[in-house]
């Protein structure tokens, strides 16, 4: 399995967490000027969820988050302010989530939720 398969299968794996949560999944792979969001969620009770969907080997010193830096937050909040603004959602309420996703050795996935990894600072 290449690398964008395997982002692919990991961005699966974690909308399918979300939706056994309850959650609606709203885009996947969301194209704005700004770049590109992961997943868009609508969670039970209202809150629009923005996922960074980071996918990795086992075996990674790293963990996967630690590829959302500041920049990468930066990006992500001006897509998701695009993407609101385009949906009429800008006035819902807003949480930022990164998802660790690993595949495992019996073809199931880690998927750990980072849940409020980071915020919209205005």
């Amino acid at each position: 399995m290449n690398r964008a398969e395997t982002g692919r299968r990991g961005e699966a794996a974690a909308a399918r967490w979300y939706q056994k949560q309850g959650a609606q999944l709203l885009a996947h792979n969301y194209h704005t000027r700004m770049g590109e969001l992961d997943l868009v969620l609508r969670e039970p009770d209202g809150t629009i969820v923005i996922c960074e969907v980071k996918t990795r080997s086992q075996g990674m010193l790293q963990r996967p988050a630690a590829a959302v830096d500041p920049a990468k937050q930066h990006r992500l909040i001006c897509a998701a302010q695009g993407y609101l603004q385009q949906t009429g959602q800008s006035e819902e309420p807003v949480r930022f989530d990164v998802a660790e996703v690993v595949p495992l050795d019996s073809g199931r996935w880690m998927v750990h939720i980072i849940k409020g990894a980071f915020l919209c600072e205005t």
